[in-house]
């Protein structure tokens, strides 16, 4: 719980327990738009057009609709008291300890199961130009450098996200701009077929698979989404929060009309979605067919950047999650403690060696793409537990806290009923997902890890009165 009798003493900017506040505007609105354009665009978009044709759009408007909800509850949280170093803070405080406990962990092993699926991608990606290159080797080097970057300073950490995040945009920009010319100019394909915006409602119309390709296509979009809240593990490190914490949260609805769904509406106008391959990422089929010879490394390097963004996101986050748990007495003392650059060394170590961990076991599992799969749903599910938390936190804090409700800056619009809403979508969606085989597997799996942190929770409760 967050002792309101020590906040006025305790906070001093230059104390040596203390995270630092050396997250700029810029950082902080670049970390968001990292967040918020994952890895799961450019690779998984081929297989969510395969699965529900130009209906995919929707999809991913109405998923955008119901984070940006859940983003503003956040919001409206962390700006309520500035002693709130993240999420599972604030869950500890309004609902109890056991909800920073569960939040904390779920989302730290959320980040590492996540980071594991990304160290795997960086090294299938680098081996398009170092195809002799051992997987061993190339993951080795990669959480390695991932930890390298994290312990130089906070602002390391901030100018390695605002570039990899530029990377990025300009793709997607540049991928907006060469499809409108090509729209333009009627530019026909190869095969014939000439770029039209027609496209979207002559192929079969915009439900061309029907209301079950519909909601499969919700499935996998989720993941694509997995990162948005990356902002709230910043609050504690960012400049001036009142300001730049609502800016980046509010630009959200603006990043997804512009990055997914005007890239899908580009995607399928220049490519009819039935010649959309699930498989490969039509970002790179898109400027291969404008005749780019170095298309291919240059998606690659895009596609390789965007997955070192989500890892050394991951990364960041769970280092500040071990450091609020071991404030709470929730994970070990050790992991409280700060380097001289006000850095969490220690968390950040133990989270990259459980990356390294993750990566020995796909090695184990033969089948990549089975383990993908599972990794990525069972993440997915877990995010959705925490979004949940941050809106049952809300609900409590509404009931809880009137009067910081009124005095508040940043009130989340239609607040109590737009929780309700989206934790019935979560439970939507947690349907489709028990629907299907592959995903079926993971949902069957995850309760696994809330059993152990059960027993661990209970373990640690009574080592405590002890």
């Amino acid at each position: 719980m967050v002792d309101h009798s020590k906040i006025a003493t305790d906070a001093t900017p230059a104390s040596e327990d203390h995270l630092q506040r050396n997250l700029t505007n810029r950082h902080i609105q670049l970390i968001a738009i990292g967040g918020a354009i994952g890895t799961g665009l450019f690779m998984g978009s081929g297989k969510t057009i395969s699965l529900a044709g130009p209906s995919i759009i929707f999809v991913y408007m109405i998923i955008g609709f119901m984070l940006f909800f859940v983003m503003r509850a956040m919001g409206e949280l962390l700006l309520s008291n500035l002693e709130y170093k993240s999420f599972s803070d604030f869950a500890a405080d309004l609902l109890g300890p056991w909800a920073g406990f569960f939040t904390g962990w779920t989302y730290w092993f959320c980040w590492v199961v996540t980071g594991i699926a990304d160290v795997v991608a960086i090294t299938a990606y680098a081996q398009f130009w170092f195809p002799g290159l051992s997987q061993w080797i190339a993951s080795l080097l990669c959480v390695l450098l991932l930890l390298g970057l994290n312990l130089a300073t906070v602002k390391m950490f901030g100018e390695m996200e605002f570039w990899f995040a530029m990377i990025k945009i300009v793709a997607i920009v540049g991928l907006i701009v060469a499809g409108l010319v090509m729209i333009a100019m009627q530019f026909q394909s190869p095969t014939g077929t000439v770029a039209s915006f027609s496209h979207l409602w002559n192929d079969g119309g915009m439900f061309p698979k029907g209301i079950s390709g519909f909601f499969a296509g919700f499935q996998i979009a989720v993941f694509a989404f997995v990162g948005i809240e990356l902002v709230g593990t910043t609050a504690a490190e960012t400049k001036d929060p009142e300001k730049v914490l609502p800016r980046a949260i509010n630009s959200i609805p603006i990043r997804i009309i512009m990055f997914y769904v005007f890239a899908l509406i580009v995607i399928m106008s220049v490519t009819p979605w039935s010649s959309v391959v699930a498989d490969k990422s039509p970002f790179v089929e898109l400027f291969v067919l404008i005749g780019l010879p170095a298309a291919a490394s240059v998606i690659n390097f895009v596609v390789l950047t965007s997955a070192a963004s989500s890892a050394n996101s991951g990364v960041f986050s769970t280092s500040r999650m071990l450091f609020g748990l071991a404030q709470e007495g929730d994970a070990p003392k050790s992991f409280a403690n700060l380097s001289k650059r006000a850095v969490p060394a220690n968390g950040l170590t133990f989270s990259c060696i459980c990356l390294l961990g993750g990566v020995v076991l796909i090695y184990l599992i033969p089948n990549v793409m089975t383990v993908f799969t599972l990794v990525t749903t069972v993440s997915a599910i877990l995010f959705m537990f925490v979004w949940t938390i941050i809106l049952c936190s809300y609900l409590v804090y509404r009931k809880q806290r009137p009067a910081l409700h009124q005095k508040s800056i940043y009130k989340m619009p239609a607040g109590k009923l737009m929780c309700w809403v989206c934790m019935a979508f979560f439970v939507f969606v947690l349907v489709l997902l028990s629907l299907r085989d592959d995903t079926r597997q993971a949902l069957i799996v995850t309760p696994l890890w809330f059993v152990v942190l059960g027993l661990s929770y209970v373990f640690l409760r009574k080592k405590k009165t002890a």
